[in-house]
């Protein structure tokens, strides 16, 4: 188990206790609460937890890991000083005491010994640096998804897992939910027969850059401008950027297809079992006046068809996907319900009851993989796969033409496609 020193602290602790008390011959008081007894969880056992740019889902997964005995929340960051305040509050709510300190520098968070993991909710352009950089520090990481901007992003993010040897999960928490994993499992079985297709529901893909008009600065310590921005080019603040109206920005955003399709295109590779690869050709599709439409087609190399598409969808709620086999399909969604093709499947389905947007399931598995340093689900592996899935696709959608990709050497056959693999950084951040 990681917590080696604690663990180290807590005999010595011990230790002393049974040495006084056998010096002296006098009875030594041991809170039940520092071994584990009556229904708490001992400290050696508990998982630190710090959090990094904390807003509305960063706050559900929080709650989450506030409600959990062998969770001790420690630490927030934040560039917004009303963030800071507003999560110390209610840590320190849930603890009743005053603990939990606030810091505005990820590295001022990063640097402590007794910090084991973060969470991570920034917005979108921070995920990777600050994945990496707790990477580096030697904490594990839930990141909110997407964890990637860019085909590099992605790889430089599994490669420093890897090396580091931390446990992440990215925050793709469908596949710990009952009813696709149960989805995955048929297709795996075969019981659609030879797999042929899998639909991931996405968004309009395109972004824009109508950036909104430069305001006064706040102080540094109510809103830190440069940090909130990150990596990404310099521009003048707007209130709304820091708001959250910053989806759909090209630099703070990568898009409708990676908005959904780093939770559906994800899924589809699980179930089709193309985890540890990519499609090689990514097709665009235009509406029958020439204009572009917001369905990509992309092929693996054994053939089977990725269909990236935002409607036609049955109705089984957000984050929907669909497998096609031969002898059959099956379909489902954020409402936990399913759809089958023919009632010889339908005898394999049941209700789970947990909506696809609730992590807590997927939460449970990374503090148990912190504890047993065990692999989860959402690996950056796995998550690295599927996000660079969908960033080929919105790249061939950018270029409007059909592009192929070899997913072993990472480069397209298309120099203008290769160029948009990575953006540039603002000094001095790189990766």
């Amino acid at each position: 188990m990681k917590h080696s020193k604690n663990q180290i602290e807590r005999r010595s602790f011990l230790k002393g206790v049974a040495l006084a008390g056998a010096a002296s011959l006098a009875p030594m008081y041991v809170p039940a609460s520092a071994l584990g007894l009556d229904g708490t969880v001992s400290p050696s056992s508990r998982i630190n937890l710090g959090a990094i740019g904390i807003g509305a889902r960063g706050g559900h997964d929080l709650g989450i890991f506030l409600s959990r005995k062998d969770v001790r929340f420690r630490a927030i960051c934040d560039v917004r000083r009303i963030r800071r305040e507003a999560v110390k509050a209610q840590a320190d709510k849930t603890y009743n005491d005053n603990e939990c300190a606030m810091y505005k520098d990820m590295e001022d968070l990063l640097i402590r010994d007794d910090i084991d993991a973060v969470l991570i909710a920034t917005g979108d352009r921070w995920h990777t640096m600050a994945s990496i950089t707790a990477a580096k520090y030697g904490k594990d990481v839930y990141c909110e998804k997407p964890l990637s901007l860019t085909i590099q992003e992605s790889r430089a993010l599994a490669e420093a897992v890897n090396r580091y040897g931390i446990v992440y999960q990215a925050g793709t928490q469908r596949r710990n939910i009952g009813n696709f994993m149960l989805a995955a499992k048929i297709v795996q079985s075969g019981k659609l027969g030879k797999l042929t297709e899998v639909h991931a529901n996405t968004l309009w893909p395109a972004t824009d850059q109508d950036w909104y008009p430069a305001e006064p600065e706040p102080d540094v310590n109510e809103v830190d401008w440069d940090r909130w921005l990150g990596p990404c080019p310099w521009r003048p603040y707007n209130s709304k950027y820091v708001a959250g109206d910053w989806r759909g920005k090209f630099d703070f955003h990568g898009g409708g297809i990676l908005e959904w399709g780093s939770h559906t295109v994800d899924l589809c590779q699980w179930a089709a079992q193309k985890d540890h690869t990519a499609p090689v050709r990514y097709e665009p599709q235009f509406n029958d006046d020439g204009s572009i439409a917001g369905h990509i087609w992309a092929y693996y190399d054994d053939g089977v068809k990725l269909v990236m598409r935002s409607d036609g969808w049955l109705g089984l709620g957000t984050c929907s996907a669909r497998y096609v086999g031969e002898e059959g399909w099956i379909e489902t969604g954020d409402s936990g319900r399913m759809a089958v093709s023919n009632d010889k499947l339908r005898s394999e389905l049941k209700y789970f009851g947990m909506l696809g947007t609730d992590p807590t399931t997927h939460i449970a598995e990374f503090i148990e993989c912190v504890k047993t340093r065990r692999n989860p689900a959402a690996n950056a592996n796995v998550a690295a796969q599927s996000h660079i899935a969908s960033h080929c696709a919105y790249i061939a959608w950018q270029l409007k033409r059909t592009i192929e990709f070899d997913p072993v050497k990472e480069e397209f056959n298309d120099e203008d496609a290769n160029r948009m693999r990575t953006r540039a950084m603002r000094a001095p951040y790189t990766l």
